[in-house]
């Protein structure tokens, strides 16, 4: 399937997971305007997540715990019966915790890497059978800024994101060339937290003076979504130029 840049999204089947709050929102309310249909995943943020189907023109929701491979395995089967196919993915669903790394359990582990990374896999997986079906497609995995830079308090998370950004590669050279894998690492995107002093010391360093918005990674992810299939395992920093420093 040779999609062009110039392509509309109009009438393709676009799942986001964790759609219900923050990026993955954005993301979601942004397909919508471009004509997607788009299906809403969700695990506990049901009000959230309601509301975010609403505003996508009453999108079909899907709740499943992605730490689960038989709840991924079946979120895909409920999709595709519902939707009838799948052409995009987009793994937004994660996990973020602040630690001392020499104070990391092994549940604090698996808590951040059972949803940033070993979901994104088998998320990956599952569309990828199904959009063969259908002749190709295209995902994008939302990592982070913390895959590209270590952060010495976030080390567990800094590890699952450049899980994600490698995982992206492996599966853009497995999957071509009719499944396009490309990454979108986003930098400071506040929402309820704008006011935390580590968030404005963060927007201090960025050289755009300024911390990014949902709608803003939501132009890279259908940047991609809408690129031939001549672009592919790619990772583009949305980060206002904090990658720099």
């Amino acid at each position: 399937m040779a999609i062009r840049p110039s392509d509309s999204l109009a009438g393709r089947v676009v799942l986001v997971t964790g759609a219900a709050r923050r990026i993955g929102r954005g993301i979601a309310l942004r397909l919508h305007q471009e004509g997607a249909r788009v299906a809403i995943h969700y695990s506990s943020s049901e009000e959230e997540a309601r509301q975010t189907a609403a505003e996508c023109g009453n999108a079909p929701l899907f709740r499943a715990n992605l730490e689960r491979v038989p709840e991924i395995e079946r979120l895909f089967a409920e999709v595709a019966a519902a939707c009838g196919r799948l052409d995009s993915l987009v793994n937004n669903a994660g996990r973020f915790t602040k630690i001392d790394p020499v104070e990391i359990t092994e549940a604090d582990w698996d808590y951040i890497h059972s949803v940033n990374l070993k979901a994104v896999f088998f998320c990956c997986q599952q569309a990828a059978r199904l959009m063969r079906t259908s002749g190709g497609g295209r995902i994008v995995n939302i990592s982070s800024l913390g895959g590209l830079q270590p952060w010495p308090e976030h080390v567990h998370y800094c590890a699952s994101k450049a899980g994600v950004i490698m995982l992206t590669r492996a599966l853009a050279s497995a999957l071509a060339p009719s499944i396009t894998v490309n990454s979108v690492a986003p930098g400071v995107i506040p929402f309820d937290e704008r006011a935390e002093p580590r968030i404005a010391a963060l927007v201090n360093k960025t050289p755009a003076q300024r911390p990014g918005t949902a709608d803003e990674i939501a132009d890279a992810v259908v940047f991609f979504l809408r690129a031939s299939e001549f672009i592919t395992g790619q990772v583009l920093a949305v980060d206002g130029g904090l990658s720099l420093r």
